[in-house]
């Protein structure tokens, strides 16, 4: 049985090395186009959930090696407000932590020291008067505006007379409604837009490794 003769022609090593940081460079390149699909892609759903901007934006991603390219490059996209963005995706029950009611304010409450919602307590320090608790049998109970002004602990109308002495009867203004919970609806699907994305990946590297791209055609 005669031998088998094998020539090499051109240097072995250095053709293999160049085929590992080909394929060290398009996954580098396959990761960090595909962590910026998913970034662009959860923003974009938050934004169309009418989320706002601001949520939007606790979005981030971070690439792995930080610098230079690898084989095993990675990706990690995440959001700076996890609960707030995964009670979206996931379409939760909120309930007070206190375990009694959650007050949703009205307009008529107006908006928090920061923009945002704005509580009882910050209502009645902002307003100097005391709202008033109103139970409605089988229906969301209200914290209402009746005049009264808060003074030393003591509950005094705003000039001393009565309601009904200045023309206000009936007149109170709902300020919150309370509620035991609140059904918030699923408005995201993230996983969806991430999982588009690894299946792109494979064409992603084949596309960013010359050599492979060049046999695909």
């Amino acid at each position: 049985m005669s031998g088998v003769q094998v020539t090499v022609i051109g240097d072995l090593e250095k053709e293999l090395l160049a085929e590992v940081r080909g394929g060290e460079r398009a996954v580098t390149a396959a990761i960090r186009l595909a962590g910026s699909g998913v970034k662009a892609g959860w923003r974009a759903q938050i934004a169309g959930a009418g989320l706002g901007e601001r949520l939007g934006r606790t979005i981030r991603d971070q690439y792995y090696p930080k610098s230079g390219e690898s084989i095993e490059a990675a990706a990690l996209v995440y959001s700076k407000a996890p609960h707030i963005v995964g009670a979206f995706e996931q379409g939760v029950a909120i309930r007070s932590k206190d375990g009694f009611w959650l007050a949703i304010p009205t307009p008529a409450a107006g908006k928090g020291a920061k923009g945002g919602r704005i509580s009882p307590h910050e209502w009645e320090q902002r307003n100097g008067r005391r709202l008033k608790f109103v139970y409605r049998r089988g229906r969301p109970g209200l914290l209402v505006d009746a005049g009264d002004v808060l003074l030393r602990a003591r509950v005094i109308k705003r000039d001393g007379t009565s309601r009904a002495a200045r023309g206000f009867k009936n007149r109170s203004v709902i300020i919150f409604i309370l509620v035991p919970q609140v059904q918030l609806r699923k408005r995201l699907d993230l996983e969806a837009a991430a999982r588009e994305w690894q299946d792109k990946l494979p064409a992603l590297v084949v596309h960013n490794w010359p050599d492979l791209k060049a046999e695909a055609r």
